[in-house]
């Protein structure tokens, strides 16, 4: 179980980095509307352009913890919670806008998994 924890972590640490790291401004097919870029993706939603930085930081900083949490799994549980929030309310987004269900893929993936990292960790701290 400590392996796929560690991929786990390693898909959705990775992930989220390679989205607001080196994606911030490419379009995919995963983007909310016709968005282009992660700031007319927050426009789409009606999200003021300050949330992208904010919510841009606190993902990153996760993601961060997540993989450092292969070393120091106490940050691996408040890392995933904070993550499986912020990909709930993106999914809630793409509802929102009434995007097609593929676009949500991605944040629908991500959320199933930090609700097993949430998972494993409760269990292992009982």
């Amino acid at each position: 179980m400590e392996i796929l924890q560690t991929i786990c972590q390693l898909v959705v640490g990775l992930g989220i980095l390679n989205v607001w790291l080196l994606r911030l401004k490419k379009k995919t097919p995963y983007r909310g509307g016709d968005a282009s870029s992660i700031k007319e993706e927050f426009s789409v939603y009606g999200l003021p352009e300050l949330l992208v930085w904010v919510i841009g930081a606190v993902k990153v900083s996760a993601a961060l913890a997540l993989l450092i949490g292969i070393a120091l799994p106490t940050l691996v549980l408040p890392a995933a919670l904070v993550l499986a929030v912020l990909m709930l309310g993106a999914i809630i987004m793409h509802v929102k806008v009434k995007d097609p269900a593929i676009k949500s893929l991605p944040a629908t993936g991500i959320f199933v998994l930090t609700l097993f990292l949430i998972f494993i960790q409760s269990n292992t701290q009982i």
